[in-house]
């Protein structure tokens, strides 16, 4: 079986050269436009498809990122799975600045955005989709495989909350959020994830932890410069994270 990986780039990897022989595709979608153009062309050989989930110069707030058309794309593109970034903040003591977090499941507390493709029985669906596991197992374990080959610190599993944005969380909701089981948080995953489960398209998402929210007491609370000094003191790990998780891929299928 041959693949195409698509990749979602998050906050910190709108612009990279990660991808070789770049074709830059405008494609349109029943959802309207992605956030960013389709680069298109190979990472090692491999054909990946590429996407700035925030646009490129992080133009859309998470809540105005058009998931739908973003996923719809990819799938349209011939994306046999998806491989998204993310940067998360941590819920965790043991969850450290520049940690990377194989996602294995999330709790949603998004409202305002539409988070699924049958949101009308008008158009004739009406379709329920299983979603107790929603990142796929087998790239998540080439996730951790990859991490582990590259010698990067890692947690196998988490639990990511994904609030509305784009402001952060008061100190009483980070820790609620502790309380509920939440291992990290952002604002974009679940929905996206979600949206993957349904379309049918395998899905994994690794988070680098750049921040602790709000609950600690003991340092200041998050701001969006210290996020994106983080990510981009270790932008090239998740770059070598994402290479080496595309070969794989490309390896057993």
């Amino acid at each position: 079986m041959s693949c195409k990986i698509g990749i979602i780039g998050g906050s910190g990897l709108d612009k990279t050269d990660l991808v070789e022989n770049v074709r830059n595709e405008y494609p349109g979608t029943c959802w309207g436009e992605p956030s960013s153009p389709l680069q298109t062309g190979e990472i090692m050989g491999v054909p990946v498809v590429m996407i700035a989930r925030h646009g490129h110069g992080h133009t859309f707030t998470p809540s105005g990122v058009n998931y739908r058309a973003n996923v719809q794309a990819l799938k349209d593109a011939g994306c046999t799975h998806v491989l998204a970034t993310t940067a998360v903040g941590s819920l965790r003591e043991e969850i450290h600045r520049g940690d990377m977090v194989v996602l294995d499941q999330f709790i949603d507390f998004t409202r305002g955005r539409c988070n699924t493709f049958f949101s009308s029985i008008a158009l004739g669906q009406n379709v329920h989709t299983a979603m107790a596991d929603p990142f796929d197992a087998d790239l998540r374990r080439i996730l951790c495989m990859a991490c582990e080959g590259l010698k990067l610190p890692f947690h196998p599993q988490g639990t990511v909350v994904t609030i509305e944005g784009p402001r952060f969380s008061t100190r009483a909701e980070s820790r609620m959020f502790r309380l509920l089981g939440g291992d990290v948080i952002n604002m974009s995953i679940a929905t996206e994830a979600a949206l993957a489960k349904e379309a049918g398209l395998p899905y994994a998402a690794v988070g680098m932890s750049t921040d602790y929210d709000a609950w600690r007491n003991d340092e200041e609370a998050v701001t969006w410069e210290a996020i994106l000094e983080v990510f981009r003191n270790n932008v090239s790990r998740m770059l070598c994270l994402l290479k080496h998780a595309v070969e794989l891929i490309a390896r057993e299928n």
